[in-house]
């Protein structure tokens, strides 16, 4: 059996696709909704604590010498 991914463009398919099923020409299964992961989370621990603190200088240095020249 092969699986398809369909978007709906008008409610009125859903009741469609629900009578396709009930005649058992088509299983409809129901795509959990997928929640938005932030970066900080999609990233964490990707980087070692060693280059994630010379990094975090770095930046911090970087806006000092801009507040600095101003």
């Amino acid at each position: 059996m092969e699986t398809i991914l369909v978007q709906l463009t008008s409610p009125k398919i859903l009741n469609i696709l629900q009578e396709l099923e009930a005649l058992k020409l088509l299983r409809l299964i129901k795509q959990k909704e997928v929640t938005e992961q932030t970066l900080s989370d999609k990233y964490a621990g990707k980087l070692s604590t060693e280059i994630a603190e010379k990094l975090q200088d770095h930046i911090h240095k970087s806006r000092n010498e801009w507040s600095n020249n101003i």
